[in-house]
This record gives C-alpha cells, structure tokens and sequence, in this order.
C-alpha cells in the first residue's frame, strides 16, 4: 500500500490542476522544487507524480519535466478521433452514456474520496453556487466537479471515460443548446441537486449519492427536450 505523504502530495497539486492554477500545457515545479517546498523526499514527490500521471493530470517528458494534461482530455486517442466521435454524438445521446457512466463513478467515489479530495469537490460547488448569473463560469465549475467525482473513483480507466464524456461535452452541438438551458433558476436548481450529490459523497452513502445523481441527471436529459420556459 502506498505510503500517504505520496497520496497527500498528489491530492493536493491535483487540486490546484483541475482549480486552473496550474494550467492545460504547463511546467510543473521541478522535483527538487516540489520536494523543498513540502518538505519531503525527491522519492515521494516522484511516487505523487506517477498517481497524477497515471490519471491522466500530467504527462512527463523526459529530460523536460512534468506538464499537465487537460483533463477532459485523453491523449491516448488521437485528437480527430475524439473530435469524430464528438461530431455524431447528440446531447440526448450524450446523457445516455452519463446516465449509464455517473451511477457507478459516484458510487465508487463515495466510497473512495479521501477527506482532501472531498474538500476540493466542495469548492468547487461553492464555485457554480457563485455563478448563478453567468453560464460560462457555472459550466466551468461544472465540469471540474464531475471531473472531481470521477478522480475520487481511483480508478483510472473510469477517469479516462470521462475525459472522453467531457470532451464531447464541450463541442459545439452542446454549446449551441446550453445556452437555452441555463438560465439563472435552472442554475440554481442543478446547484441544489449537485449540493445533495455533494452530502451523500460526504456522508459516505453510495446508494444515496447514485439516486441524487440520476434525479441530476434525468433533469438534464428532460431540459434537453423540452428547454426550460418553452411550451409544451
């Protein structure tokens, strides 16, 4: 079992990555930086890189250092394929494949998620409550917090799906719809579903966290079909 200090490294520069302070393409601080400033061994600092680089959050380049990866990517699928896939999937379709996924990727993280990483998700929930009036910054957080729950999963494959969801998630046939969807009380109430989906995690409740995220996620798929304030 992998000692915590490497897991406490990790969790935190995982943190400040999916929070934008370390950006899509950036340089990491040096090993020998990250090892002073914390005060640990270069040998935990590596083993704290090699669980962000298995997430998918890095990328090391040898002789160059460590990058960060955007996370709602997956670079071990090549870029016109991602882009194809995202050309043919629908937003209905779409929610399918996240009504199918996010059951299970909320279940394992209620389980999983450490006290740090439950911290981070909450932050990011304060984030969207903020945006009430800006759909580009709610959209924003939105996507950190559903990527957070499935960093809590600890199961790397899952977050590499999810990369994929949140790419597809981003093309222009969402943004041409989303715009209709957020208005400032739906906003407000997907916030109320992702504060239930948020105290389930918590409260370590994984059946709980999996009905409060479909309830989240049926709503979605409803507003796509019928926007809100539109008539029957």
């Amino acid at each position: 079992m992998l000692d915590s200090a490497p897991m406490r490294l990790a969790a935190e520069l995982r943190q400040k990555i999916l929070g934008g302070e370390y950006g899509d393409g950036q340089r990491l601080p040096a090993e020998r930086q990250l090892a002073e400033h914390h005060g640990l061994s270069r040998g935990t600092v590596r083993e704290a890189l090699s669980l962000l680089e298995q997430s998918g959050l890095i990328a090391r380049r040898r002789g160059s250092g460590n990058y960060v990866t955007d996370p709602t990517e997956d670079s071990t699928v090549d870029s016109g394929d991602r882009d194809d896939v995202a050309e043919i999937t629908s937003p209905l379709q779409l929610l399918e494949v996240r009504l199918a996924l996010e059951a299970q990727m909320v279940r394992l993280a209620a389980r999983n998620m450490t006290a740090r990483d439950i911290t981070g998700l909450e932050n990011s929930l304060e984030h969207m409550e903020g945006a009430e009036h800006d759909e580009e910054i709610f959209s924003h957080w939105d996507k950190i917090f559903h990527l957070a729950i499935g960093e809590g999963t600890r199961n790397p494959l899952m977050i590499r799906i999810y990369g994929q969801i949140n790419h597809v998630r981003t093309h222009d046939r969402w943004q041409s719809v989303k715009g209709a969807i957020l208005t400032p009380i739906r906003i407000r109430e997907y916030n109320a579903h992702h504060r239930e989906i948020f105290d389930a995690i918590r409260q370590r409740e994984p059946e709980t966290a999996v009905v409060r995220m479909n309830n989240h996620l049926l709503l979605a798929q409803q507003d796509l079909l019928i926007p809100p304030g539109a008539t029957a």
